[in-house]
């Protein structure tokens, strides 16, 4: 008997995690640049996201402290006084993929995802992110990007650097989920 329910809790485990496609290694990046200035923008490879293909469901967690930029100095400054990353560590996307069908996947599928981007301690509600994914070898690939601007999640940009930082960010990201 006891063999028995180990087998049956065992397959429904193996059934139920097959909905679900996780990833602790996904990229994300972004870009705040101006042309003519130095290049401000940084890139992160630890991001966690889970995908699950029953409902849809999407969620991404980045530890702030963890993007990279080509200057350490400039580094710094994103996270003392613009991300505040010791007073807002963690930015998270919490949202749903529309229409995802995971028997159609194809080599790439173009769907969109809307959510919530929570970041410096503020929520935006987002829509009509354009995703591609793509289905291979049991790994969905998930890219897409978005736009945001500094004063939707109240980062001041002083006027020191202000013809230097763009208002509008450009967020990049690429996940390999794996089951």
């Amino acid at each position: 008997m006891k063999n028995l329910v180990f087998l049956i809790s065992f397959i429904s485990l193996n059934i139920f995690s097959q909905s679900k496609y996780i990833t602790k290694t996904g990229v994300a990046n972004f870009e705040a640049s101006v042309p003519s200035f130095e290049e401000v923008s940084a890139k992160n490879n630890a991001t966690t996201a889970i995908l699950n293909t029953d409902n849809g469901e999407f969620a991404a967690l980045v530890l702030v402290k963890g993007f990279r930029f080509k200057n350490a100095l400039m580094e710094e400054h994103f996270n003392e006084n613009y991300a505040e990353s010791d007073k807002f560590p963690k930015a998270t996307f919490k949202g749903t993929i529309l229409d995802l069908n995971l028997g159609l996947l194809g080599s790439k599928t173009n769907l969109t995802l809307k959510g919530e981007l929570s970041f410096h301690g503020k929520t935006k509600s987002l829509y009509n992110i354009p995703i591609t994914l793509t289905k291979e070898n049991g790994i969905i690939k998930m890219t897409g990007k978005l736009t945001v601007k500094t004063s939707d999640f109240d980062i001041k940009i002083p006027k020191i650097v202000k013809t230097k930082v763009s208002e509008s960010v450009n967020i990049t990201f690429v996940f390999d989920l794996k089951s």
